[in-house]
């Protein structure tokens, strides 16, 4: 299992994702599950628990008709029915109903399609499809929740004559109601309702002039309630047979119970199977949110974040209609301890705590806002140090604070631990403190242990440079606009921008002279130095982006050219077979001439002109012959021509593009500028080129080695 205790959970704002989480959920039961929710210490059953929320989010993505996991959970109707001579309510078969028809429908989508979702079609086992518990609660309870007249013969008969007498009594009320308003004895409301019983609105002042049952009289005085003398006895009649139509249903719905009670143990699995779907959807619609995947899980140590977000910021972002900058973070064996330097307010504790919190999301069963194509493994122990975290009943200073944890990170540090240290080293003199923020990173990288840090000592940075399976990285800094970018860049540590943000903020120059005239000459040298650094590896960026896109419009260009060279050399070769065609026709025409010039019309003999047509017929034996060579030599062209297009196309064959894999070292064909392959996606690859990462299209690589 993960180790991670309730500092780390506070720090990186776990709170946060549950109650998101629990905002999704419809049962109480699900909810339970959120709030008291922890890393899953079984690796079979997290990738089981990942897999289920990947296939359900899968099926949402491609608009299957999935049922509505909505429902009541039945607790109360699971006591009930294990108890002798007990009946449910109609609301608990509603209830019962409403689930029994859900998880047929479940079963009924996932035999169509058990191959494809095999993790979710898994916790079907334990319940079965069968009709039996719905029909028989439609039997005796109607859509609108009401017992069905017919559902006992005693209850029709109640009633029948219920509706019968019910009838009479309001022919009887409506009579004496118009008998009275003609006399003018009524107030403008003429009757009310009491107990399901109708009074006539008298004028207080004629109530004697009534016969009937006073019930009361408004809160003026000025009307009386009255039930007419006509319509008591029937009414009368009508509250016993309703009484009668009370202990009629009691009797029903309790053999209903009875009758259901057989079904007690599939009942239960109802339960337990919708709050198990329910916290699924609750897990996939928080995806959805966020724009969460399954990542690829590796048994290596390590990851590869790929467009990872902090699903908080994104959702808040989100709603204020702002950008969030996705981030790309790489850890392996060969880069296991990440080191982030930059500006305040820059991103460092963000982009440290996403990966905190997506670990934590991922081995909590939950799927993370990355690129599909990330990759991501399972660690033993995940902590944080974040904030000052001042304990004032303790006594502790943050200084001591932080000197404790670090002692907890020194015991439980190892290759199987990701350690999360944000500001390291402060909180003491920046020089004793650096120092011993030093020696503490000797030891935790000496343990083997995976980490991410953020600081602004120079020492640290210096360290990591030093140290093999360690790296520097900086949050970017826009030095024409004074302004953060938000994007991690690896390779370089990153200067502080100290002055750039104070002068952001309004600082006087004079001051920020001021300041830079008392510190370390060297000290502000190498600020500078790393600020000017920073900027050439920026601009160096845009160029090389501005040459890639340069280059790609070239060959676009060229192919365009290509195109139009063949279109026009096509259209040629139309126009020079037209003209010989027309060259033949000519000729054609002056051999039929000469024929026709030839043919005699007088003269001795039957056979005048027998040469001629003997010299017609060579003629024309001729000419078909060499229509064969030139249909034969066509058919022998397109043969060939076949032949060719099942071959490799030269490029292909000169650059070795189909060598290209991930890993591959490979070069630009226009510039052999030389770079490695990080990433394919379909014709894109994504290139490193010395510090800058950039996505090329395959077409403009040539392969060099693996």
């Amino acid at each position: 299992m993960l180790y991670c205790d309730d500092q780390t959970y506070k720090d990186l704002e776990f709170d946060v994702i549950q109650s998101l989480l629990e905002g999704y959920c419809v049962s109480s039961g699900a909810k339970d599950i959120v709030l008291n929710i922890k890393p899953v210490s079984d690796k079979r059953s997290l990738k089981r628990y990942l897999l289920q929320a990947d296939e359900l989010l899968r099926i949402r993505s491609e608009g299957l008709p999935f049922p509505r996991i909505e429902f009541r959970e039945l607790h109360a109707e699971i006591r009930l029915l294990g108890i002798k001579n007990s009946s449910l309510p109609v609301d608990g078969f509603l209830k019962i109903f409403q689930a029994s028809t859900l998880v047929n429908d479940l079963i009924y989508f996932f035999n169509k399609c058990e191959e494809d979702y095999p993790q979710l079609n898994s916790l079907l086992s334990n319940v079965y499809y069968t009709k039996d518990i719905t029909a028989a609660i439609e039997r005796i309870i109607d859509t609108k929740g009401k017992v069905r007249d017919d559902a006992s013969p005693e209850l029709y008969s109640i009633r029948t004559e219920l509706k019968s007498l019910e009838k009479q009594s309001n022919i009887a009320f409506d009579r004496e109601m118009k008998k009275w308003v003609r006399k003018g004895y009524l107030s403008d409301t003429r009757e009310a309702f009491f107990d399901e019983r109708r009074y006539l609105a008298v004028i207080s002042s004629y109530k004697r002039q009534i016969g009937g049952h006073i019930s009361g009289s408004s809160k003026s005085g000025g009307v009386t309630y009255i039930e007419p003398e006509a319509t008591i006895p029937i009414n009368n009649e009508i509250d016993r047979l309703k009484d009668d139509e009370r202990n009629e249903i009691i009797i029903i719905l309790r053999k209903l119970t009875e009758e259901l009670k057989s079904h007690l143990p599939l009942i239960t699995e109802y339960q337990k199977l919708l709050v198990k779907f329910d916290f699924i959807n609750a897990k996939t619609r928080l995806a959805i949110e966020t724009g969460g995947f399954l990542p690829a899980i590796s048994e290596a140590q390590g990851m590869d974040l790929i467009d990872a977000y902090h699903p908080v910021l994104r959702i808040s972002n989100q709603r204020n209609g702002k950008k969030t900058v996705p981030q790309h973070i790489t850890m392996d064996a060969s880069k296991r301890i990440l080191v982030i330097s930059g500006p305040n307010a820059g991103g460092k504790s963000i982009t440290l705590k996403t990966v905190g919190l997506l670990q934590l999301m991922l081995q909590c069963g939950l799927l993370v806002p990355v690129n599909p194509n990330s990759k991501m493994c399972f660690f033993k122990a995940l902590l944080t140090d974040i904030g000052d975290n001042q304990s004032i009943e303790n006594e502790l200073s943050t200084y001591s604070y932080r000197l404790k944890r670090m002692k907890q990170f020194l015991d439980l540090a190892n290759k199987n631990s990701l350690l999360l240290l944000d500001e390291f080293g402060t909180g003491s003199d920046p020089d004793l403190g650096g120092a011993l923020a030093e020696v503490f990173f000797e030891q935790i990288y000496a343990k083997g242990s995976f980490g991410v840090i953020t600081t602004h000592y120079g020492n640290i940075k210096l360290k990591a440079d030093e140290l093999a399976n360690a790296v520097n990285g900086c949050m970017l800094f826009d030095t024409d606009t004074l302004s953060p970018l938000f994007k991690l860049s690896v390779g370089q540590p990153g200067s502080s921008f100290t002055f750039e943000v104070a002068q952001i903020n309004g600082i006087p120059m004079e001051l920020i002279r001021d300041a830079k005239s008392r510190l370390d000459g060297k000290k502000v040298k190498m600020d500078r130095l790393l600020n000017e650094l920073q900027k050439e590896k920026s601009y160096l960026s845009k160029l090389n982006k501005e040459h890639i896109k340069a280059q790609q419009l070239a060959e676009e260009a060229r192919i365009e050219f290509e195109r139009y060279k063949a279109g026009y050399e096509d259209k040629l070769k139309q126009l020079r077979d037209r003209a010989g065609e027309s060259g033949k026709l000519i000729i054609l025409g002056k051999k039929m001439q000469s024929f026709i010039d030839k043919f005699k019309t007088r003269g001795k003999g039957k056979n005048l002109n027998a040469d001629l047509l003997d010299e017609v017929k060579k003629y024309i034996t001729v000419e078909k012959s060499k229509l064969e060579e030139i249909k034969n030599e066509e058919r022998l062209k397109k043969e060939s021509k076949k032949k060719k297009n099942k071959k490799p196309s030269q490029i292909t064959v000169q650059y070795n593009q189909d060598k290209i894999k991930v890993g591959s070292s490979v070069k630009l064909i226009a510039t052999k500028q030389k770079g490695l392959v990080e990433e394919i996606e379909g014709k894109e690859v994504t290139v490193t080129f010395g510090f800058v990462r950039m996505k090329v299209g395959l077409n403009l690589l040539m392969w060099v080695s693996d």
